[in-house]
């Protein structure tokens, strides 16, 4: 199981963090945090609940990561197990994840595919999602798998749809001419594009489109024949 002491900084203030699999006793804090950052009118349906934690604390433990700050729970990301085939990249959300039950882990799959990551408004200045990235990709090299995955929204694609695709709006936030809150976060973390999808979340946002994510086992991926 995962544990890893840091150090994380609030303007130039260091302050004690702790990245840890969460477990039964952090499921009632857990879904409170989903409810800070996903206020109504986002239907409280689509908050975590407890079967679906349980899931994630049974059928892949390693995947079910959660940082404190000073002793308060303050974000988690949840991960599984999945079989990718870069020939055939499109997928829904609901479909990969299982709609977050993750009853369809593959203990043999070959990506880590990231389920969600939620952090508390208030401590998001932190860089906290980073931290817990950096956690997902030690998992990787730990386990030898080929790659981390997982669908980007595009929140900032609504204020563009009218003029433009949703790659053309990709190739601007890459090229930094845009910066979206997800997908340009999600570069910050060492993340790189590999290709939009449509219909991958209900998202009005993001028109429904989202970017899926990509970071490469660099033991296994830079590899010279």
């Amino acid at each position: 199981m995962y544990r890893k002491e840091l150090y994380v900084f609030d303007g130039d203030q260091p302050r004690h963090a702790v990245i840890r699999n969460y477990r039964k006793a952090d499921f009632t804090e857990l879904i409170r945090i989903q409810a800070e950052s996903f206020p109504p009118p986002f239907p409280s349906e689509l908050w975590w609940n407890e079967e679906q934690l349980t899931n994630h604390v049974t059928l892949f433990p390693e995947g079910a990561i959660c940082v404190e700050v000073e002793g308060v729970l303050a974000g988690s990301m949840t991960a599984l197990l999945v079989a990718f085939d870069p020939a055939n990249p499109d997928h829904k959300w609901e479909e990969i994840t299982d709609n977050g039950y993750i009853r369809n882990h593959l203990p043999e799959g070959d990506t880590l595919y990231i389920v969600d990551i939620c952090i508390r408004p208030s401590y998001r200045k932190l860089r906290l999602g980073q931290c817990m990235m950096q956690a997902m990709y030690e998992l990787v090299i730990e386990k030898g798998l080929q790659r981390l995955l997982g669908g980007g929204r595009m929140p900032g694609y609504g204020r563009f749809a009218d003029q433009m695709t949703p790659e053309e709006y990709l190739e601007r936030v890459v090229k930094g001419e845009v910066k979206d809150p997800v997908i340009t976060f999600l570069m910050r973390c060492g993340r790189t594009p590999v290709k939009v999808v449509a219909d991958y979340l209900e998202d009005e946002e993001s028109r429904n489109y989202a970017t899926l994510m990509e970071w490469k086992n660099p033991f296994i991926q830079n590899t010279i024949p």
